[in-house]
């Protein structure tokens, strides 16, 4: 599955069921550039367990505020619409891949 983009319009629709990894990042970001390819690996990998999804901060403020994100990149996991986890900067896969295993 690909790693999808989504906007304050979309966000509430794709996490409302199963396990929804959403990437709080903006283009600007440092962070949130390293941590793109770990999450394209973990797409590869457990992307039948999980569905991640982006969202651009700048451009999608109310839904940024809604989870009060404060630093970027912040990973919110759901599961069926509900966080059950959130990080908050890079964090290496390993510790991706724990917390969705924990949640599956």
């Amino acid at each position: 599955m690909a790693i999808l983009h989504v906007t304050d319009q979309t966000f509430d629709a794709e996490i409302k069921e199963g396990l929804v990894f959403a990437d709080f990042w903006a283009p600007w970001c440092g962070p949130c550039k390293m941590i793109a390819p770990v999450l394209e690996e973990l797409d590869r990998e457990v992307g039948d367990q999980v569905k991640i999804i982006k969202l651009d901060v700048d451009e999608n403020p109310e839904t940024t505020r809604d989870f009060e994100v404060m630093s970027i990149p912040t990973l919110i996991l759901f599961k069926d619409g509900e966080v059950v986890e959130k990080v908050i900067g890079y964090q290496p896969k390993e510790v991706l891949a724990e917390l969705i295993s924990k949640h599956a």
